[in-house]
């Protein structure tokens, strides 16, 4: 049986495969991306809500949001044929009894200067349907904005094939294997061989890693509930922010004349091909009604996305401790979009054995935090 050999082969082709898989090409290494499904990022990456915000998430992640901006906002010539992102802003909303959250989370040190506090009626001024009876304040990110997640995935597959790289579709993984040096990776595709594996594989990744006899990282799959409603009839509502619940129980968005609501569920599942279900549609809607005046007679389209999370919800990115030239990529979580630029060049740059890029250290990323091995996991 013949074997495809390559410097390195890259599991999973989603955003965060794609994207380190390409910043690895373009240094000059034979690159093969195995995905599963017919085509990539059919899971998490395209089915995410796709907001990019500096103050969304834990510390690490906001680090690497804030190391991720200016690609998005300014990409290289030539990555995409329009822009990546079109500014939007973010209304984080509190009822009275959420104030003291709300202004919790506004006075972290790296929020603070990202955001403007609102008293309710400021807060209604930006979005009417706001109910006057719910929301006490708001906490608007101005620099938040909309993510072209398909143009952006694009980009970096284009990327990946201009620099000679090479994605394999319908190659779900099936066994993994050490020897001599090498990772031999058996796939319904055939068999590939490289001295180091990314572990990209989204809410599989613990899987491939049991494959791989490296030791799990305690990954949870979550089900993530989205709904597309009619937006008030006469209403300008392309140009409200994006409205999210200061605790995180709902949140909706504009989206091309309609809008998208969400009750923000992370219901634990296993890996699949996640399916809405009519109670979390329900709550969603059912959440957003009592916020606002919204009055939702039809749900217009529904649907649901696997976002995966480590016990400290920040990303795991590094060689694995116990299984040489097993390399973690995985748990983004619902970040993995905005942080995919500093994720991608972190990841490549660990991944060739490099240190850490020194400007994205700059933005406070500190590998440390990412890897595998840090205390937060040791129970996993």
């Amino acid at each position: 049986m013949s074997v495809d050999t390559a410097d390195i082969v890259v599991i999973g082709a989603g955003i965060a495969g794609a994207s380190a898989a390409a910043n690895l090409a373009a240094e000059g290494l034979k690159v093969t991306v195995l995905e599963r499904e017919s085509f990539p990022g059919m899971h998490s990456t395209g089915r995410s809500a796709a907001l990019f915000s500096e103050i969304y998430g834990s510390a690490p992640v906001r680090a690497l949001s804030r190391a991720s901006r200016d690609f998005l906002f300014d990409p290289p010539a030539g990555f995409a044929e329009a822009p990546l992102v079109r500014t939007r802003g973010a209304l984080h909303v509190a009822s009275a009894d959420q104030l003291r959250d709300l202004d919790a989370f506004a006075a972290l040190p790296d929020v603070a200067p990202a955001v403007v506090r609102m008293q309710g009626e400021d807060a209604r001024a930006l979005c009417p349907i706001l109910r006057p009876d719910f929301v006490a304040g708001g906490v608007l990110e101005t620099g938040s904005a909309d993510i072209d997640v398909d143009a952006l995935h694009q980009g970096w597959l284009k990327d990946l094939r201009a620099k000679g790289g090479r994605l394999v579709v319908d190659a779900g993984v099936t066994a993994l294997s050490r020897a001599n040096g090498a990772w031999r990776v058996a796939t319904s595709a055939g068999a590939f061989e490289a001295a180091v594996v990314i572990n990209a594989a989204g809410a599989w990744a613990d899987v491939v890693a049991g494959l791989a006899g490296a030791r799990p990282i305690g990954l949870q799959p979550c089900r993530r509930t989205g709904v597309i409603v009619e937006a008030p009839e006469g209403s300008d509502s392309d140009s409200w922010p994006m409205v999210i619940d200061v605790d995180e129980q709902w949140y909706l968005r504009p989206d091309a004349g309609a809008l998208m609501l969400s009750p923000a569920d992370e219901t634990p599942c296993e890996p699949c091909d996640a399916q809405p279900d009519e109670l979390d549609i329900a709550i969603a809607v059912d959440r957003v009604m009592t916020a606002t005046t919204l009055d939702v007679r039809r749900v217009r389209r529904s649907w649901a996305g696997l976002r995966s999370f480590v016990a400290d919800r920040t990303p795991v990115v590094g060689f694995a401790p116990d299984a040489p030239g097993f390399f973690w990529l995985a748990g983004q979580g619902g970040y993995g979009i905005q942080t995919a630029p500093a994720m991608g060049r972190l990841a490549g740059a660990l991944a060739r054995g490099d240190s850490l890029p020194r400007d994205l250290a700059q933005f406070g990323v500190d590998t440390d935090d990412l890897r595998p091995d840090r205390p937060a996991l040791s129970a996993a």
